[in-house]
């Protein structure tokens, strides 16, 4: 390999693409080709840098696999960084492998973490974890550690563990620190930050106040029965109670849960479960049906008595009820939640991610762009959509509950 090759790498390696291009902006061999691709892909220019990374592959070819694999690596990381979450995972796999075979370890585990980005942006969390627990970061240069814990961190938030969180920022802080790239060291930031920010609003007893992750772990760890409206999920110690699919159940029993100990009104029960704005005779027989449902469902850990205005929850253990709320509730968030990361996202990627129809998030979006929350650019399959970061509020708790793997 040549010096300005070998310069250029190292200019990459720290940080620094501009310096890379100076020394082979004007260079088409294969591995110029791919050095230029990583510096476009560090400059933003996604598209560019794919289109050079795939010809860089190209130019490698079957008869030097190493550096073949490692443009497909490459190529898997623009992909992630450009919301491409459709790339096929199995190439990266295969590219891995290859890899390893020749030595190749530091690269080979760059693409594992790559995987484990991705899996961890479309909520499949126990997979993430598998896979992650299969990479050792031990031997690693300080940025692969740091891109480790940064892993644990993201993965750890999501599953609402506060102290494991911050244990593992730490480790990213001062892997960071030895690694000394600027833009790691601004990712690591950046995450601290989101621990510290509002995370969740508690309402209970007629009152709400904002809560941190460390706050909302020990939620989770209290007495307490937690009706929860970020998972529509109803907790209480080592019980818990989906309610993913039964969204008029969940309404009826977050209206019992905010009100608690007091009672709730048929009316508004009505009102927050079916939107009924004047009640009649068939919505009332709807809600002694549901209230049946409901009686049966938390039977475990409360009854759902009548009273004469309308319905009370009673406790059987649990000390109190309240109420864990997004920490800012409206149609479409679980979208904003994930543009909120400053990305360029498709609205394909986005479907993946939320579990939903493409249609649907294209409809949200549509909804979104006219009160100006979301703003689009590019046209037809290049057509990506971002968003201003909504200002000191943790994100996580906007997001979708973690999909079931497959």
């Amino acid at each position: 390999m040549d010096s300005l090759i070998t310069a250029a790498g190292h200019a990459l390696a720290a940080g620094d693409p501009l310096g890379a291009l100076k020394r082979v902006a004007l260079r088409d061999d294969a591995p110029a080709l791919a050095l230029r691709g990583i510096a476009m892909a560090q400059l933003g220019d996604f598209a560019r840098a794919k289109e050079l990374v795939k010809r860089a592959a190209r130019a490698f070819g079957a008869k030097e696999p190493v550096a073949r694999a490692r443009c497909i690596v490459a190529e898997a990381e623009i992909a992630l960084v450009s919301r491409d979450l459709n790339w096929p995972s199995k190439t990266l796999d295969a590219a891995r492998l290859t890899l390893d075979a020749h030595g190749d370890h530091v690269n080979a585990a760059y693409g594992g973490y790559l995987d484990v980005r991705r899996l961890l942006l479309i909520g499949r969390l126990d997979e993430a974890e598998r896979k992650l627990g299969a990479l050792d970061p031990a031997p690693l240069p300080p940025a692969l550690r740091t891109a480790h814990a940064l892993v644990v961190a993201g993965i750890a938030m999501r599953r609402l563990q506060a102290k494991k969180s911050r244990t593992a920022l730490a480790d990213a802080q001062r892997a960071a620190k030895l690694a000394a790239i600027p833009a790691l060291t601004a990712e690591v930031d950046m995450a601290s930050r989101l621990l510290d920010a509002p995370a969740a609003r508690l309402i209970a007893r007629g009152g709400e106040r904002v809560l941190l992750l460390d706050d909302v772990e020990a939620l989770q760890n209290s007495k307490a029965i937690v009706i929860d409206a970020c998972r529509h999920v109803i907790r209480c110690q080592k019980t818990e109670l989906s309610l993913a699919t039964r969204p008029v159940l969940f309404a009826l029993v977050r209206a019992l849960g905010e009100a608690w100990p007091a009672d709730v009104s048929r009316e508004t029960l009505l009102a927050r479960a079916f939107r009924a704005r004047h009640a009649d005779d068939s919505h009332r027989a709807r809600l002694r049906v549901e209230m049946g449902r409901l009686r049966k469902l938390l039977a475990p850990l409360a009854e759902v008595n009548a009273t004469k205005p309308g319905f009370a929850l009673v406790l059987h253990r649990a000390r109190d009820v309240v109420v864990l709320a997004r920490p800012v509730e409206e149609e479409h968030a679980a979208v904003l939640a994930l543009l909120a990361d400053g990305e360029a996202w498709s609205s394909s990627a986005l479907a993946l991610a939320l579990g939903t129809s493409q249609r649907s998030v294209q409809r949200a979006l549509d909804e979104l762009a006219a009160t100006n929350k979301v703003q689009p650019f590019g046209r037809g399959r290049a057509r990506r959509w971002t968003s201003p970061s909504l200002p000191g509020l943790a994100t996580m708790l906007l997001l979708p509950p973690p999909l079931p793997d497959h």
